[in-house]
């Protein structure tokens, strides 16, 4: 049964401790990218045939397996896919950034030019749980920005085929290429390339802790969008909060993984209480229940404040992956919402809704990284560079401040490089 707490009379390390992976899989991971980068596409098939049980004849998925999967997907949930394809394009599309240039002082150009990263691979993971939500989410910010080549990798059912609904996102979001592979190999086919994988310059996308570690191992080679943890979701609400959604939004997250977090935090006793009870009685008929048993049991917390302002001190300490504001006017909370991934707000906003439908990203920063880290988006898939330009004229007016500066720092060659060029100006 989930734990509740009051704020103040047990110790912040049980109030802020959340589910953490406790194995360490760092040997195995390492091994495998290093057979990966020896062995390239022989290695994917082999651990195809080990991991996923499927005999690949090929790593690539054909368009006519695409086509032959867009069609096996009920036209209802096609729909739908549609749909939230076109509110996650709306959202994002305001996330474009455009160059600047500044041309202020006679001589003297500065600016940023906004460039897409080339090639991105996005993990996506598959069998027989299948999401075609991430392979919207990461595929259309991408999109967006402009990048040249997308590429899906993702493990294959034991027939050798993909997901269907997976092939439909794809299809539905522009995606370049997909590949038949999952785990840590993927991660490494995609950081270093194969015969048939290409290498990619950034990887993005959630999976498992083999993945999670291939992400982190490679990390210098190719960007990453971040090390995803366990699932988590905080709730904000108040007595006037009806039980039974609090309960089940709180499951939402628990039936994801049994390291998720579901945590409650409101100024109501009364309300705390009548949550645990209705946990209870929707989990004995939840699908899931294992996982969410054990999610609940082990990591589940509800957390009695006092007061709004201790409520909210609390949210933002854990800095959730998702919060949810489930009080009257939540807009007026808003800005007192400093560390959370993904904010929903009032009573009818359940984070299902950021997961697969409403347009805002559902990669999102975990473990507390909301405190410094941001949702995955459209700057995730471009560069910025900066450029410079001084007349000589301008430079003259500069060069000295320069090198007093780099003098200061005691670095000589760089103030040299500075007034040599108007030491010479005076000698010719």
């Amino acid at each position: 049964m989930i734990k509740i707490m009051k704020y103040g009379q047990v110790s912040k390390d049980e109030i802020f401790e959340r589910g953490e992976n406790s194995f360490d899989v760092a040997d195995i991971v390492t091994d495998i990218i290093q057979d990966v980068k020896q062995k390239g596409d022989k290695a994917l098939f082999e651990y195809a045939k080990k991991f996923d049980k499927a005999d690949l004849k090929s790593l690539e998925v054909s368009q006519s397996e695409i086509d032959e999967a867009f069609d096996l997907v009920e036209p209802k949930f096609i729909e739908i896919i549609k749909n939230a394809a076109k509110n996650i394009r709306n959202f994002h599309e305001k996330q474009v950034k455009n160059s600047f240039i500044i041309n202020d002082n006679e001589g003297i150009v500065t600016g940023q030019k906004v460039t897409p990263i080339e090639k991105v691979g996005l993990y996506v993971p598959g069998g027989t749980a299948a999401y075609p939500s991430t392979v919207l989410m990461d595929s259309i910010p991408a999109k967006i920005a402009g990048c040249s080549e997308i590429c899906i990798a993702t493990p294959p059912l034991e027939n050798g085929k993909v997901n269907p609904v997976i092939l439909a996102a794809a299809k539905i979001a522009g995606v370049d290429r997909i590949f038949k592979m999952g785990g840590a190999q993927a991660v490494a086919a995609l950081a270093y390339g194969t015969e048939t994988v290409p290498k990619v310059d950034k990887i993005v996308g959630p999976g498992n802790a083999f993945v999670a570690e291939a992400k982190r191992q490679v990390f210098g080679r190719v960007s990453i969008d971040m090390i995803a943890g366990p699932s988590e979701i905080l709730v904000i609400a108040d007595k006037k909060s009806n039980p039974k959604f609090v309960a089940a939004d709180l499951l939402s997250q628990a039936e994801h993984d049994k390291m998720a977090s579901a945590v409650l935090v409101t100024d109501s006793m009364d309300l705390a209480n009548k949550v645990a009870a209705e946990i209870e009685n929707q989990l004995a008929v939840l699908p899931r229940q294992e996982i969410a048993r054990a999610s609940i049991d082990n990591n589940g917390k509800i957390i009695v404040a006092d007061n709004i302002c201790d409520v909210l001190e609390v949210a933002n300490e854990i800095a959730p992956e998702h919060l949810e504001l489930c009080v009257d006017n939540p807009f007026d909370y808003l800005d007192k919402i400093k560390n959370a991934g993904s904010i929903f707000m009032g009573r009818y906003c359940p984070e299902a809704l950021g997961d697969y439908y409403a347009g805002a990203n559902h990669t999102l920063p975990t473990s507390g990284t909301a405190r410094f880290s941001s949702p995955l988006s459209v700057d995730d898939f471009v560069k910025k560079t900066q450029y410079t330009y001084y007349t000589k004229e301008a430079l003259f007016k500069a060069a000295e401040d320069v090198a007093f500066f780099a003098e200061k720092e005691g670095l000589s060659a760089h103030a040299k490089s500075a007034v040599i060029r108007l030491e010479c100006n005076q000698d010719e």
